[in-house]
Parts: C-alpha cells; sequence; structure tokens
C-alpha cells in the first residue's frame, strides 16, 4: 500500500510531495496530464522551438513559501528581479512609472502615484482612509470584508470615481483577476496590504520555462525518497466509504493508499467525490467556485521593438491585454534577440468570441500603444492560448468559501491556491497550501513540523499601525 497518494501534479501538489518526501514518506502523485505543474508549466513551441509558458506568472520578494521550494530544489538563482523598476503603466499622455522612494512603507511608492496625469490633490486625498485601513488590515478583518465588493467599500470610504477608475479597477483586474465590481473586498484589500506594507517589494520573472524550475526536480526528490510519479493517467474517484483508502483511475486501476491529498482545482475534487460526500460541507461549495478564464498571447518579432521588460494598460471598457512581457529582457540567453512578447488578456470572457487572428492583431495594436515600434515591426509568429481557468474568481463570498486542508473525511487532506491559506489565489498561495498539507497528513502521523511560512508583520509605518490593532493577528 502507498503511504500518500497525491492527487494533482501541479504546484500544490509538487510542494506537498516534496515536503513529504523530505520526511522519508514514500508518495504516489498521480496527475491527469501528461505534463507537471498545472496552470503554473510550460513546454517547447514547436515553430519557434522556444519554451514558453501557459501564462507569464510574477514573483515578487515575499513570496517566502515559493522562494523556499525553489532553493530546496535548487532553483531560486533562476529568478530574474527588478528591484528598482516595479512597474511601468501605460497612462496618456505620458506612462507613469511606478518605483520605490526612500520613503517608509506604505509611502514609498506614493511620490510615482502622484505624478499620475489626470488625477488632483482631492483624488489623492480621497486614499487616506483606504491607506490607513490597509496599514490596519488583518485577517480578522476578512469575514466582514469578504461581504462587499471592492467598488463598494471603496466608494464607502469616500475615493472618487476618477481615482476608483484610474487605479482600483486596474488592480482589482492585474492583481486578482477580476473586475472591481465583483471581486471580494477582503482579496482585494489582503493584496492591497501586502504590496504596499513592505519596503522596496520587487518584482520578479522566470529566466527559464516556468515548470523547469520546479517539476523534473520535485520528481527526482519525490523518486529518491521511494515514491513515484504517475503522469497521462486520472483519478476517477476517490475510493473507500467511512475513510479515503485511495484512488481508482480513469482505467480502473486502485492505488491503495494510508492518506490521500488531492491537490486538484474544485471542480475537478467534486467529481471525485462520492456523491453523499458532495452534499456535506465544505464540499458542498465546490461547484460555486468560478474559474477566471485567461487568454496568453505569444508574439514573435522580426526586431527588437524596445519594449519595456514589464508593462500594463490602464482598465478601461474596451481594453482586451494589460499586463506585457519582452522575453528577451527576461529569459536566460535570449538577449540580443528579435523582440518576443508574451500578454494577459485577464478575466478573458471578452475575448471568447474573437478568433485567434482578431486576438493578435488587437494586442499588437495595444502593444503599439506602449512600444511604438511594434506597429513597424514584421510579426513572424504568434501563438495564442486558451486556458479555462488562472485562478478561482476571489468574487463577493469568495473567503468564506474556502476550506481548511483537514478534510472532515478522515484519509483526506486538500491543498490548493483555493484553499485557506490567508494568501492570494497564486503561486505563493498554491506553494504555501501543499506545505499546510503536508503539515496535515505528518500530524495525523504523530510528526509536528512547521513547513508553512507566515506572512511576517508589516514594515515601518504599516507595521506599527498594525502593531497597535486589538487582537491582531499575523497579517
Amino acid at each position: 500500500m502507498t503511504q500518500v497518494t497525491v492527487v494533482g501534479g501541479g504546484l500544490a501538489g509538487l510542494a506537498c510531495a516534496v515536503a513529504l518526501a523530505d520526511h522519508g514518506i514514500a508518495v504516489t502523485v498521480v496527475e491527469r496530464s501528461d505534463r507537471l505543474g498545472g496552470r503554473a508549466s510550460c513546454w517547447r513551441e514547436p515553430v519557434t522551438g522556444d519554451v514558453v509558458d501557459i501564462g507569464p506568472h510574477i514573483f515578487h520578494s515575499e513570496y517566502h513559501n515559493m522562494l523556499a521550494f525553489l532553493k530546496r530544489l535548487g532553483t531560486d538563482d533562476l529568478i530574474c528581479w527588478q528591484p528598482g523598476k516595479v512597474l511601468t503603466v501605460a497612462s496618456k499622455p505620458r506612462p507613469t512609472v511606478l518605483r520605490h522612494y526612500p520613503l517608509p512603507a506604505p509611502l514609498s511608492l506614493a511620490p510615482s502615484i502622484l505624478g499620475a496625469p489626470g488625477l488632483g490633490m482631492h483624488d489623492y486625498l480621497s486614499m487616506l482612509p483606504t491607506g490607513w485601513r490597509g496599514m490596519r488590515f488583518g485577517e480578522e478583518q476578512v469575514p466582514e470584508l469578504d461581504r462587499i465588493s471592492g467598488l463598494d467599500f471603496f466608494r464607502s470610504l469616500g475615493v472618487t470615481e476618477d481615482l476608483i477608475d484610474w487605479w482600483w479597477r486596474f488592480a482589482s483586474m492585474v492583481v486578482t483577476n477580476v473586475p472591481l465590481e465583483r471581486v471580494s473586498a477582503a482579496s482585494l484589500m489582503r493584496i492591497h496590504a501586502q504590496l504596499s506594507g513592505y519596503r522596496g517589494l520587487h518584482f520578479g520573472f522566470a529566466k527559464v520555462g516556468l515548470g523547469e524550475l520546479y517539476t523534473q526536480q520535485a520528481v527526482r526528490v519525490i523518486e529518491r525518497a521511494g515514491g513515484r510519479v504517475i503522469k497521462g493517467r486520472g483519478v476517477a474517484y476517490l475510493s473507500g466509504r467511512e475513510r479515503v483508502d485511495g484512488v481508482v483511475l480513469a482505467d480502473g486501476t486502485h492505488i491503495p493508499a494510508q492518506q490521500v491529498v488531492s491537490a486538484l482545482p474544485p471542480q475537478d475534487l467534486s467529481a471525485t467525490l462520492p456523491r453523499d460526500w458532495r452534499q456535506q460541507a465544505p464540499f458542498d461549495v465546490l461547484p460555486r467556485f468560478e474559474p477566471s478564464p485567461y487568454v496568453c498571447v505569444y508574439l514573435w518579432f522580426d526586431r527588437d521593438i524596445k519594449a519595456e521588460r514589464f508593462a500594463s494598460h490602464l482598465w478601461s471598457p474596451g481594453r482586451l491585454n494589460y499586463d506585457f512581457y519582452d522575453l528577451c529582457q527576461i529569459r536566460k540567453g535570449w538577449r540580443g534577440r528579435p523582440t518576443v512578447i508574451a500578454s494577459n488578456i485577464i478575466y478573458s470572457h471578452r475575448a471568447h468570441h474573437l478568433s485567434d487572428a482578431e486576438i493578435v492583431r488587437r494586442t499588437v495594436a495595444e502593444l503599439a500603444e506602449i512600444a511604438p515600434r511594434a506597429a513597424r515591426a514584421r510579426l513572424l509568429h504568434a501563438d495564442v492560448h486558451r486556458v479555462p481557468m488562472a485562478i478561482p474568481c476571489p468574487t463577493v463570498g469568495f473567503e468564506a468559501m474556502r476550506p481548511r486542508a483537514r478534510s472532515p473525511m478522515p484519509g483526506l487532506t486538500l491543498a490548493g491556491d483555493w484553499t485557506r491559506t490567508r494568501m492570494p489565489c497564486t503561486m505563493e498561495g498554491a506553494t504555501k497550501s501543499g506545505y499546510i498539507a503536508a503539515e496535515t497528513v505528518l500530524a495525523e502521523r504523530g510528526v509536528r513540523a512547521r513547513l508553512a511560512i507566515e506572512a511576517r508583520m508589516y514594515d515601518d509605518l504599516a507595521g506599527l499601525a498594525r502593531a497597535a490593532v486589538p487582537g491582531r493577528s499575523i497579517p
């Protein structure tokens, strides 16, 4: 009998399996796809031969669990960091460059935003109550804020409509993948507090294909501990009645296990459960988790178009793309090549009716607003990736639905960015969920281990304001 079976070979499942392997446990990982990594994976594009990701992913300097995972696997040096400039926002008539100034958190980005075109002092002053709430934000505020949308929350604090349209609609789309009128205020404020509460927080990008950072390295750790990784064979259902005692694959193969960790997305987990379990908490809410789809476009040009490494458009009703990444300034060994761009169409319902050719045409036009040379360059090749789920939508009520790792069903533990990690649905949240699941499995075996790294206290003024909150919890 397998000691532990992990269902799902994405980031959460592999992080959990590696942590368990490091404690001497033989783990069987079962992945339906032929490729490991789930939503954080990559493959070799057949026309160009370049390794590309499902879509661009961002690291940041407070990703303590993800960076610890990469350090364990020996690939933490394969992140391209940009500690000076945070982001170029393609505002009109001139771009707004967000960079840190030598000011205490959360004020270090303020001089950049004060220079934003089209906003006045009245708009900036309207942000003060939001800034105060962000400095004092903690998990104890989540239940209250989870009941209202980000739009209603900012309006209740007196934020001007111009500032809401210029900043908060943009921020909601690019950091939560959900429009402001739908996003849980708790989910958005958690990210706002983290991004503004740490001095000098900066972004990074994988120098290699995303899956090349961790998938094969994780397999080697798992196999050295006596485990195995099964690819291309999905799980049909979890076996057992009073207790989960293994999994049955789609081909009928039964893999008995002492414990099972599900690292599947919510809807996929629901399909594997016995029918009577689906009606019980916390499984009864699984169908209510809504996927946030996106479209990633890769563009190969015939010349260097002098693009920013990382830039984004502001929100507008007719906008397709937000983020743009010049991979030749990111990927190892690509510098000096003609430009290769990756872009993100976030919450992509507005693009579903468009053909790939129309998406490419509009993406090049929107890129040219940031990098005008794109309009004069020849496009050699393009790829359009339509991805059904970037993350589960953190809509109003989302935080209340997120289940804990310890399932009420004996023998079953849950992992995934959508579980209750006190983190956004990101690579960091997925990795932390894997560590929490491993802690839970080990605890049931009588082993106490601290694997998941909690967010640290905010820096500077933000830390002082947070420390003054009665009965505070870790941010």
